[in-house]
């Protein structure tokens, strides 16, 4: 009976522990940024450097990585964008880079549902930009992504981990388009206000 009793209290408070999230090893992150008329969205796992050598080392150099952890970094455009200087239609992409020692080649690739880089295809990247790698001054010890607005019409993508760091402009795909729809709503607010105030 003793021996039932204990084994009905270790199922119980494993069940109940079970009912806890254990600590992710590397947590996940969503950010968005609105801008111009649209926003960017990127969903990103999260590793620490927790004493390793990152880059060159457990992130090889010149070799595909998923940029984050986990299941492969997503990025999400609402509207076509220029990202770093190639225009890339509205969608999900999976976010992935070939680091080097001096610059990282940046990659959109249409499969944005694969864990990790193992199934990565090139023949299904969209675009390819080439950035160079800076310096941060102090450590970053959690991996990041940061999207940072510069003006009305751009966010900077900005990139972190360990003591690197890289940069990925993006932009409304039209500005001057986006402009003339920003002016024309605000006409028809103003229409609108008007109207209200004659009532």
């Amino acid at each position: 009976m003793k021996k039932l009793l204990i084994a009905a209290f270790i199922s119980s408070s494993l069940f109940a522990f079970a009912q806890h999230n254990l600590p992710a090893a590397s947590p996940r992150q969503s950010v968005e940024q609105q801008f111009s008329t649209t926003k960017i969205s990127v969903d990103y796992g999260r590793p620490g450097v927790k004493g390793r050598k990152i880059f060159g080392d457990l992130v090889p150099y010149n070799k595909v990585w998923r940029a984050g952890a986990n299941s492969s970094t997503k990025i999400t455009f609402a509207q076509p964008v220029n990202f770093g200087g190639k225009t890339v239609p509205a969608g999900t992409y999976g976010l992935f880079v070939i680091p080097t020692e001096k610059e990282w080649k940046v990659i959109l690739n249409k499969d944005a549902q694969q864990w990790g880089a193992y199934a990565y295809d090139e023949k299904l990247n969209v675009t390819e930009i080439t950035v160079p790698v800076q310096k941060l001054a102090e450590k970053q010890e959690w991996f990041g992504i940061e999207l940072n607005p510069v003006d009305d019409n751009s966010v900077d993508m900005v990139v972190k981990w360990d003591q690197t760091k890289v940069t990925v402009p993006v932009k409304a795909a039209n500005p001057d388009a986006v402009a003339k729809v920003v002016e024309k709503l605000k006409e028809i607010r103003q229409i609108e206000r008007d109207a209200a105030a004659k009532k």
